[in-house]
Protein backbone atom coordinates (compact mmCIF):
# COMPACT_ATOMS: atom_id res chain seq x y z
CA UNK A 1 0.00 0.00 0.00
CA UNK A 2 1.27 3.50 -0.83
CA UNK A 3 2.03 5.39 2.38
CA UNK A 4 0.01 8.46 3.17
CA UNK A 5 0.92 11.20 0.72
CA UNK A 6 1.84 13.76 3.30
CA UNK A 7 0.80 13.18 6.92
CA UNK A 8 -0.53 16.38 8.38
CA UNK A 9 1.93 18.62 10.16
CA UNK A 10 1.23 18.52 13.84
CA UNK A 11 1.95 20.03 17.20
CA UNK A 12 3.80 17.70 19.54
CA UNK A 13 2.11 16.72 22.82
CA UNK A 14 5.03 17.11 25.23
CA UNK A 15 5.66 17.77 28.92
CA UNK A 16 7.67 20.86 27.87
CA UNK A 17 4.94 22.25 25.61
CA UNK A 18 4.43 25.27 27.87
CA UNK A 19 8.08 26.22 27.22
CA UNK A 20 8.59 25.36 23.53
CA UNK A 21 6.18 25.07 20.62
CA UNK A 22 7.14 22.21 18.31
CA UNK A 23 5.52 21.68 14.91
CA UNK A 24 6.37 18.82 12.60
CA UNK A 25 5.76 17.61 9.06
CA UNK A 26 6.42 14.09 7.85
CA UNK A 27 6.70 12.55 4.39
CA UNK A 28 6.84 8.80 3.79
CA UNK A 29 7.73 7.46 0.35
CA UNK A 30 6.98 4.04 -1.10
CA UNK A 31 10.46 2.87 -0.03
CA UNK A 32 9.49 3.49 3.59
CA UNK A 33 12.09 6.20 4.11
CA UNK A 34 10.63 8.96 6.27
CA UNK A 35 11.55 12.64 6.23
CA UNK A 36 10.71 14.98 9.09
CA UNK A 37 10.95 18.75 9.44
CA UNK A 38 10.65 20.12 12.98
CA UNK A 39 10.31 23.79 13.91
CA UNK A 40 10.92 24.72 17.56
CA UNK A 41 10.10 28.08 19.17
CA UNK A 42 10.56 29.00 22.86
CA UNK A 43 7.37 30.47 24.27
CA UNK A 44 8.70 32.10 27.44
CA UNK A 45 11.39 34.60 28.21
CA UNK A 46 14.57 33.09 29.60
CA UNK A 47 18.32 33.35 29.52
CA UNK A 48 19.87 32.04 26.32
CA UNK A 49 21.33 29.03 28.14
CA UNK A 50 17.91 28.20 29.58
CA UNK A 51 16.23 28.41 26.19
CA UNK A 52 18.86 26.07 24.72
CA UNK A 53 18.04 23.55 27.42
CA UNK A 54 14.34 23.90 26.65
CA UNK A 55 14.99 23.39 22.94
CA UNK A 56 17.15 20.34 23.62
CA UNK A 57 14.53 18.74 25.88
CA UNK A 58 11.69 19.52 23.50
CA UNK A 59 13.62 18.09 20.55
CA UNK A 60 14.39 14.91 22.43
CA UNK A 61 10.72 14.48 23.33
CA UNK A 62 9.68 15.10 19.71
CA UNK A 63 12.18 12.52 18.46
CA UNK A 64 10.92 9.93 20.93
CA UNK A 65 7.30 10.59 20.03
CA UNK A 66 8.09 9.86 16.38
CA UNK A 67 10.27 6.84 17.13
CA UNK A 68 13.40 8.71 16.05
CA UNK A 69 16.78 9.19 17.66
CA UNK A 70 19.53 11.76 17.25
CA UNK A 71 21.24 9.68 14.57
CA UNK A 72 18.26 10.57 12.35
CA UNK A 73 19.15 14.28 12.48
CA UNK A 74 21.01 15.33 9.33
CA UNK A 75 20.63 19.12 9.42
CA UNK A 76 19.74 21.79 11.94
CA UNK A 77 19.80 25.57 11.82
CA UNK A 78 19.72 27.85 14.87
CA UNK A 79 18.30 31.33 14.25
CA UNK A 80 19.81 33.50 16.99
CA UNK A 81 19.07 36.94 18.39
CA UNK A 82 22.69 37.92 19.21
CA UNK A 83 25.04 35.28 17.81
CA UNK A 84 28.36 37.03 18.57
CA UNK A 85 27.47 36.88 22.28
CA UNK A 86 25.71 33.50 22.06
CA UNK A 87 28.21 31.46 20.05
CA UNK A 88 30.29 30.37 23.04
CA UNK A 89 27.22 28.89 24.75
CA UNK A 90 26.19 27.16 21.52
CA UNK A 91 29.61 25.59 21.16
CA UNK A 92 29.54 24.34 24.74
CA UNK A 93 26.19 22.64 24.30
CA UNK A 94 26.42 19.06 22.90
CA UNK A 95 23.14 19.35 20.99
CA UNK A 96 24.18 22.38 18.95
CA UNK A 97 27.97 22.23 18.97
CA UNK A 98 29.16 22.30 15.33
CA UNK A 99 32.53 20.87 16.38
CA UNK A 100 31.18 18.17 18.65
CA UNK A 101 29.84 14.66 18.22
CA UNK A 102 26.23 15.58 17.49
CA UNK A 103 25.12 14.09 14.21
CA UNK A 104 24.33 16.19 11.17
CA UNK A 105 25.23 19.57 9.76
CA UNK A 106 24.81 22.58 12.03
CA UNK A 107 24.12 26.10 10.80
CA UNK A 108 24.32 29.07 13.17
CA UNK A 109 22.89 32.33 11.89
CA UNK A 110 22.25 35.72 13.45
CA UNK A 111 18.63 36.42 12.45
CA UNK A 112 16.56 37.46 15.47
CA UNK A 113 13.44 35.33 15.93
CA UNK A 114 10.14 36.59 17.27
CA UNK A 115 10.28 37.49 20.98
CA UNK A 116 10.44 36.03 23.55
CA UNK A 117 12.63 33.54 21.69
CA UNK A 118 16.37 34.18 21.70
CA UNK A 119 16.86 31.17 19.43
CA UNK A 120 14.55 29.15 17.21
CA UNK A 121 15.41 25.93 15.47
CA UNK A 122 14.76 24.07 12.21
CA UNK A 123 15.67 20.36 12.33
CA UNK A 124 15.58 17.99 9.36
CA UNK A 125 15.60 14.23 9.98
CA UNK A 126 15.74 11.12 7.80
CA UNK A 127 14.58 7.73 9.07
CA UNK A 128 15.45 4.78 6.86
CA UNK A 129 13.88 1.43 7.82
CA UNK A 130 16.78 -0.48 6.22
CA UNK A 131 19.77 1.32 7.71
CA UNK A 132 21.00 3.84 10.25
CA UNK A 133 22.25 7.14 8.91
CA UNK A 134 26.04 6.95 8.73
CA UNK A 135 27.15 10.52 8.19
CA UNK A 136 30.69 11.84 8.10
CA UNK A 137 31.82 15.25 9.30
CA UNK A 138 34.73 16.96 7.54
CA UNK A 139 35.36 20.43 8.86
CA UNK A 140 32.18 22.45 8.27
CA UNK A 141 30.70 19.82 5.94
CA UNK A 142 28.51 16.84 6.75
CA UNK A 143 28.01 14.11 4.15
CA UNK A 144 25.46 11.33 4.10
CA UNK A 145 25.91 8.42 1.71
CA UNK A 146 22.57 6.98 0.63
CA UNK A 147 22.93 4.31 -2.04
CA UNK A 148 24.38 5.81 -5.22
CA UNK A 149 24.05 9.37 -3.93
CA UNK A 150 26.01 11.34 -1.37
CA UNK A 151 24.25 14.35 0.15
CA UNK A 152 26.62 17.06 1.38
CA UNK A 153 25.68 20.03 3.56
CA UNK A 154 28.31 22.73 4.05
CA UNK A 155 27.66 25.44 6.62
CA UNK A 156 29.18 28.60 8.02
CA UNK A 157 31.48 29.49 5.11
CA UNK A 158 33.07 32.91 5.69
CA UNK A 159 36.21 34.78 4.62
CA UNK A 160 36.64 37.59 7.12
CA UNK A 161 40.38 37.84 6.41
CA UNK A 162 39.69 39.89 3.26
CA UNK A 163 37.93 43.24 2.94
CA UNK A 164 34.54 43.90 1.36
CA UNK A 165 31.58 41.71 0.44
CA UNK A 166 32.87 41.21 -3.13
CA UNK A 167 36.26 39.89 -2.02
CA UNK A 168 34.75 37.80 0.78
CA UNK A 169 32.25 36.18 -1.58
CA UNK A 170 35.01 35.34 -4.05
CA UNK A 171 37.08 33.79 -1.28
CA UNK A 172 34.11 31.78 0.01
CA UNK A 173 33.49 30.36 -3.45
CA UNK A 174 37.18 29.62 -3.96
CA UNK A 175 37.26 27.50 -0.81
CA UNK A 176 33.92 25.82 -1.58
CA UNK A 177 34.93 24.98 -5.16
CA UNK A 178 38.16 23.46 -3.85
CA UNK A 179 36.19 21.25 -1.48
CA UNK A 180 33.86 20.16 -4.27
CA UNK A 181 36.81 19.24 -6.50
CA UNK A 182 38.40 17.20 -3.73
CA UNK A 183 35.19 15.16 -3.63
CA UNK A 184 34.99 14.90 -7.46
CA UNK A 185 32.09 17.35 -7.70
CA UNK A 186 31.53 20.66 -9.48
CA UNK A 187 29.43 23.70 -8.70
CA UNK A 188 27.45 23.47 -11.92
CA UNK A 189 26.67 19.74 -11.74
CA UNK A 190 26.28 19.04 -8.04
CA UNK A 191 25.39 22.14 -6.01
CA UNK A 192 21.60 22.48 -5.80
CA UNK A 193 20.98 24.99 -3.01
CA UNK A 194 22.77 27.91 -1.39
CA UNK A 195 21.96 30.41 1.33
CA UNK A 196 23.84 33.71 1.44
CA UNK A 197 23.61 35.72 4.64
CA UNK A 198 24.75 39.32 4.22
CA UNK A 199 25.59 41.72 7.02
CA UNK A 200 23.77 45.00 6.31
CA UNK A 201 22.22 43.70 3.10
CA UNK A 202 21.35 47.21 1.84
CA UNK A 203 25.04 48.13 1.73
CA UNK A 204 26.75 44.82 0.99
CA UNK A 205 24.43 42.80 -1.25
CA UNK A 206 25.74 44.23 -4.51
CA UNK A 207 29.26 43.00 -3.78
CA UNK A 208 27.90 39.48 -3.31
CA UNK A 209 25.88 39.69 -6.54
CA UNK A 210 28.83 40.84 -8.66
CA UNK A 211 31.20 38.25 -7.22
CA UNK A 212 28.67 35.43 -7.65
CA UNK A 213 28.04 36.44 -11.25
CA UNK A 214 31.77 36.36 -11.91
CA UNK A 215 32.21 32.93 -10.34
CA UNK A 216 29.19 31.53 -12.16
CA UNK A 217 30.49 32.81 -15.49
CA UNK A 218 33.76 30.92 -14.99
CA UNK A 219 31.81 27.76 -14.11
CA UNK A 220 29.44 27.88 -17.09
CA UNK A 221 26.42 28.88 -15.01
CA UNK A 222 24.64 31.39 -17.24
CA UNK A 223 21.15 32.49 -18.22
CA UNK A 224 21.41 30.01 -21.11
CA UNK A 225 22.28 27.06 -18.87
CA UNK A 226 21.06 27.26 -15.29
CA UNK A 227 21.81 28.76 -11.89
CA UNK A 228 21.35 27.42 -8.34
CA UNK A 229 18.33 27.72 -6.05
CA UNK A 230 19.24 30.27 -3.40
CA UNK A 231 18.27 32.68 -0.68
CA UNK A 232 20.16 35.98 -0.31
CA UNK A 233 19.07 37.73 2.86
CA UNK A 234 20.33 39.83 5.73
CA UNK A 235 22.01 37.75 8.41
CA UNK A 236 25.44 37.22 9.84
CA UNK A 237 27.81 34.78 11.43
CA UNK A 238 29.34 35.08 14.88
CA UNK A 239 32.41 36.75 13.35
CA UNK A 240 31.69 40.48 13.38
CA UNK A 241 34.16 41.02 10.50
CA UNK A 242 32.39 38.58 8.17
CA UNK A 243 30.14 40.47 5.75
CA UNK A 244 28.96 37.33 3.92
CA UNK A 245 28.26 33.79 5.09
CA UNK A 246 27.25 30.85 2.90
CA UNK A 247 25.55 27.53 3.54
CA UNK A 248 25.24 25.08 0.64
CA UNK A 249 23.79 21.69 -0.29
CA UNK A 250 25.20 19.42 -3.00
CA UNK A 251 24.54 15.89 -4.17
CA UNK A 252 27.33 13.71 -5.52
CA UNK A 253 26.01 11.36 -8.19
CA UNK A 254 22.90 13.36 -9.03
CA UNK A 255 21.91 12.91 -12.68
CA UNK A 256 20.85 15.74 -15.01
CA UNK A 257 17.51 14.07 -15.61
CA UNK A 258 16.75 14.30 -11.87
CA UNK A 259 16.91 18.10 -11.83
CA UNK A 260 14.25 20.49 -13.12
CA UNK A 261 14.52 24.27 -12.80
CA UNK A 262 11.19 26.03 -12.28
CA UNK A 263 10.31 29.51 -13.52
CA UNK A 264 6.57 30.40 -13.61
CA UNK A 265 7.30 33.31 -15.94
CA UNK A 266 3.70 34.49 -16.03
CA UNK A 267 4.16 35.46 -12.35
CA UNK A 268 7.91 36.02 -11.84
CA UNK A 269 10.69 37.25 -14.09
CA UNK A 270 13.97 35.50 -14.77
CA UNK A 271 16.41 36.63 -12.10
CA UNK A 272 19.00 37.68 -14.68
CA UNK A 273 16.53 40.33 -15.85
CA UNK A 274 17.63 42.46 -12.90
CA UNK A 275 21.24 41.32 -12.74
CA UNK A 276 21.22 38.47 -10.22
CA UNK A 277 21.90 34.78 -10.73
CA UNK A 278 19.77 32.18 -8.96
CA UNK A 279 16.96 29.78 -9.78
CA UNK A 280 13.49 30.57 -8.47
CA UNK A 281 12.97 26.93 -7.56
CA UNK A 282 14.51 23.55 -8.30
CA UNK A 283 12.87 20.11 -8.27
CA UNK A 284 15.00 17.02 -7.57
CA UNK A 285 13.35 13.71 -8.47
CA UNK A 286 14.12 10.32 -6.98
CA UNK A 287 12.64 6.87 -7.52
CA UNK A 288 9.81 7.41 -5.02
CA UNK A 289 9.69 11.15 -4.28
CA UNK A 290 10.39 14.63 -5.56
CA UNK A 291 11.79 17.52 -3.53
CA UNK A 292 10.75 20.99 -4.64
CA UNK A 293 13.17 23.59 -3.27
CA UNK A 294 11.65 27.07 -3.20
CA UNK A 295 14.26 29.83 -3.18
CA UNK A 296 13.74 33.01 -1.22
CA UNK A 297 10.60 34.41 -2.89
CA UNK A 298 9.14 37.89 -2.55
CA UNK A 299 6.36 40.09 -3.93
CA UNK A 300 7.68 40.41 -7.50
CA UNK A 301 5.98 40.42 -10.90
CA UNK A 302 6.84 39.07 -14.33
CA UNK A 303 8.81 42.24 -15.13
CA UNK A 304 11.01 41.93 -12.06
CA UNK A 305 9.30 44.81 -10.25
CA UNK A 306 8.29 44.97 -6.60
CA UNK A 307 4.53 44.60 -6.14
CA UNK A 308 2.54 46.35 -3.35
CA UNK A 309 5.27 48.70 -2.12
CA UNK A 310 4.76 49.63 1.54
CA UNK A 311 2.05 47.02 2.28
CA UNK A 312 3.45 43.93 3.99
CA UNK A 313 0.15 42.04 4.06
CA UNK A 314 -0.47 42.45 0.33
CA UNK A 315 3.17 41.52 -0.27
CA UNK A 316 2.55 38.33 1.71
CA UNK A 317 -0.41 37.55 -0.54
CA UNK A 318 1.64 38.03 -3.72
CA UNK A 319 4.56 36.05 -2.29
CA UNK A 320 2.29 33.07 -1.60
CA UNK A 321 0.79 33.38 -5.09
CA UNK A 322 4.29 33.26 -6.57
CA UNK A 323 5.25 30.23 -4.47
CA UNK A 324 2.06 28.48 -5.56
CA UNK A 325 2.89 29.16 -9.20
CA UNK A 326 6.39 27.69 -8.79
CA UNK A 327 5.00 24.62 -7.05
CA UNK A 328 2.51 24.14 -9.88
CA UNK A 329 5.42 23.81 -12.33
CA UNK A 330 6.43 20.65 -10.44
CA UNK A 331 2.84 19.35 -10.03
CA UNK A 332 2.94 20.24 -6.35
CA UNK A 333 0.71 22.47 -4.19
CA UNK A 334 0.90 24.33 -0.91
CA UNK A 335 -0.42 21.18 0.76
CA UNK A 336 2.86 19.49 -0.14
CA UNK A 337 5.02 22.07 1.66
CA UNK A 338 7.05 20.58 4.49
CA UNK A 339 8.16 23.88 6.03
CA UNK A 340 8.43 27.62 5.48
CA UNK A 341 10.96 30.18 6.71
CA UNK A 342 9.63 33.75 6.70
CA UNK A 343 11.98 36.74 6.63
CA UNK A 344 10.66 40.16 7.67
CA UNK A 345 12.33 43.52 7.25
CA UNK A 346 10.41 45.04 10.14
CA UNK A 347 10.07 42.82 13.24
CA UNK A 348 7.00 44.79 14.33
CA UNK A 349 5.14 43.04 11.48
CA UNK A 350 5.84 39.59 12.95
CA UNK A 351 2.69 39.11 15.02
CA UNK A 352 0.21 40.02 12.28
CA UNK A 353 2.12 38.06 9.63
CA UNK A 354 2.29 35.03 11.89
CA UNK A 355 -1.46 35.15 12.52
CA UNK A 356 -2.29 35.51 8.81
CA UNK A 357 0.07 32.69 7.87
CA UNK A 358 -1.57 30.35 10.34
CA UNK A 359 -4.88 31.05 8.61
CA UNK A 360 -3.39 30.58 5.13
CA UNK A 361 -1.17 27.53 5.62
CA UNK A 362 -2.73 25.88 8.67
CA UNK A 363 -0.38 23.78 10.79
CA UNK A 364 2.49 23.71 8.31
CA UNK A 365 5.72 24.25 10.25
CA UNK A 366 7.12 27.74 9.84
CA UNK A 367 9.46 30.17 11.54
CA UNK A 368 9.48 33.97 11.38
CA UNK A 369 12.79 35.82 11.75
CA UNK A 370 14.10 39.32 11.15
CA UNK A 371 15.88 39.32 7.80
CA UNK A 372 15.70 42.34 5.49
CA UNK A 373 15.48 41.37 1.81
CA UNK A 374 17.88 42.45 -0.95
CA UNK A 375 15.71 45.44 -2.00
CA UNK A 376 14.51 47.83 0.72
CA UNK A 377 11.01 47.88 -0.84
CA UNK A 378 10.57 44.17 -0.18
CA UNK A 379 9.12 43.78 3.29
CA UNK A 380 8.83 39.97 3.33
CA UNK A 381 10.47 36.94 1.74
CA UNK A 382 9.61 33.25 2.14
CA UNK A 383 11.48 30.04 1.31
CA UNK A 384 10.66 26.38 1.86
CA UNK A 385 10.60 22.81 0.63
CA UNK A 386 7.76 20.67 -0.72
CA UNK A 387 7.84 16.91 -1.17
CA UNK A 388 5.57 14.84 -3.40
CA UNK A 389 5.35 11.24 -4.49
CA UNK A 390 7.15 10.16 -7.63
CA UNK A 391 7.34 6.73 -9.24
CA UNK A 392 10.32 6.22 -11.53
CA UNK A 393 12.41 3.14 -10.86
CA UNK A 394 14.97 4.34 -13.40
CA UNK A 395 16.02 7.11 -11.01
CA UNK A 396 18.25 6.68 -7.94
CA UNK A 397 16.55 6.07 -4.63
CA UNK A 398 16.51 8.92 -2.14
Amino acid sequence: MMPSKNPSPKHMARPSQDLVEVTCSCFVGSSGTEEYNFMLKPLRYGHFSDQLEWLDSAMQEALQENDLDRHCIVFRRFFCSDLPNQEAELRRHPFCNPDGVANGAVSLINQPPVAPAKATLWVYCIKDPLSQNAGIKNGTSFSLQRGDLKHVWTTGCTAANVTGSHAQTNAIFKAYLSGLREDSMTLEENCLRTWFYVKDVDANYNGLVVARNEVFDTCGLTKDSHYIASTGIQGSSADIHALVMMDAYAIKGVRPEQVQHLHALEYLSHTHKYGVAFERATAISYADRKHVVISGTASIDSEGEVVHVGDVMRQLDRTLINIGALLDQANATMEDMQHFIVYLRDPSDAEIIRDILKERIGDKPFLVVTGPVCRPEWLIEIEGIATIHNQDDALPAF
